[in-house]
């Protein structure tokens, strides 16, 4: 259901860069302009999505948004699942399609590149009712300017199992200062991002560090969140990238204690295992993908119609149930089958949400404002990430 980032790339990561020319970009996205009005569909609209975010009724008879948008605009929807944010960056690279359901780690880099276009909003008439914590957000905007229409969102939770763990943890120090404890029980994801998490629990921690933002770490700070990842490494059973494996690992209990996303949380106490998931007084990282244009899209009229419909309230209340996230559109909660949905994920609680720090593509350009200092960028913190893992 839910995507995985495993596998992404140093070479990749070179085209993060805002004014990386060296690294092929074009190095001026001002180049590339929102279109001022839309015209007749073309007829097709070619989509790079997440597995669970462009269903018709091939892996559910009663899941179904695509034939219905097809019958409605005339835009025939031909859809290529992607498994990582790196497949999405490198397909959009072809200019074969024409839009992406963008996470945090990968829309600066298609900003960055000039591959996805500025969005004019106003030719999305549901983009009024996104919640407004999701709109001109680091990761999807650029200089007052949207890059993409919000889709929806999800924390990166602090899950453990209730027979295991006592008292009742309220702290990443659960998995990084106490990680012993559950020494070959602890799992984390398995990503470069999670990088992040270790930077969010020392901004909180150890404010001598001087963290503002977990994703604008400069070599100092990435020091020091890698020796934590390396001393919580000693404690990790193994780290995941694949839902259902962590559901078995809690299930059987080989993972004790570890992230994890709500809607896995929730699988889990499906399947009977005693887990309680939790946002940590620290806070917490998170997600949210973005529906992005191609500046090279040959069907950007059909384009437009399809976020539009992807974020219209009942299709993305339909989307939001099925793959287990918070809906975009505030709307959408009044047209989920379980009336707790929005509930569960918190979709209409911004001040949850104010503590989750959203996937964003770290770059050399520091995203917490400092001027005079060189912040590490993605192709670092990949390097790392495999030192972590030794």
């Amino acid at each position: 259901m839910r995507k995985t980032f495993v596998g992404r790339s140093a070479a990749v990561a070179c085209a993060l860069l805002l004014a990386a020319t060296a690294c092929g970009s074009n190095g001026d996205d001002e180049k590339a302009k929102a279109p001022e009005k839309l015209g007749k569909g073309e007829g097709k609209v070619n989509i790079i999505a997440w597995a669970g975010y462009a269903e018709d009724g091939s892996n559910d008879p009663g899941t179904d948004w695509v034939h219905p948008f097809e019958q409605r605009t005339g835009c025939k929807v031909n859809t290529k699942v992607a498994g990582t944010s790196d497949e999405m960056v490198s397909l959009m690279k072809t200019g074969q399609y024409d839009t992406v359901s963008a996470s945090g780690d990968a829309t600066l880099r298609l900003i960055a590149s000039g591959d996805a276009a500025p969005v004019n909003t106003e030719l999305v008439p549901n983009y009024k009712d996104i919640f407004p914590g999701l709109k001109m957000r680091p990761f999807n905007s650029r200089n007052g300017q949207m890059y993409g229409i919000p889709h929806g969102r999800g924390a990166n939770l602090l899950m453990y199992r209730t027979d295991k763990v006592k008292p009742a943890p309220d702290s990443w120090s659960a998995v990084f200062d106490d990680a012993d404890a559950y020494r070959g029980h602890v799992t984390a994801y398995d990503s470069p991002i999670y990088i992040a998490d270790a930077a969010l629990y020392l901004m909180k921690t150890q404010p001598s560090l001087g963290i503002k933002d977990p994703y604008a770490l400069d070599r100092g700070q990435l020091d020091a969140a890698v020796a934590l990842l390396k001393k919580q490494h000693r404690a990790i059973g193994e780290y995941w990238s694949d839902y259902q494996k962590e559901i078995t690992a809690f299930k059987g209990g080989d993972s004790v204690i570890g992230t994890t996303w709500q809607v896995i949380a929730n699988l889990t106490q499906a399947e009977k295992a005693p887990v309680k998931a939790v946002l940590p007084k620290e806070g917490a990282t998170g997600w949210s993908d973005t529906w992005m244009v191609s500046a090279k899209a040959e069907n950007p009229n059909c384009a437009y119609k399809w976020l539009d419909w992807i974020v219209s309230p009942k299709v993305n209340a339909q989307v939001a149930e099925y793959f287990g996230e918070a809906p975009a559109n505030a709307k959408a909660c009044a047209r989920t089958k379980d009336p707790r949905h929005c509930a569960v994920y918190h979709a209409d609680d911004e001040s949850y949400y104010q503590q989750v720090h959203f996937w964003t593509t770290p770059i050399k350009q520091c995203l917490d404002g400092r001027k005079n200092t060189t912040c590490t960028d993605y192709a670092q913190w990949t390097r790392a990430w495999t030192e972590i893992k030794g």
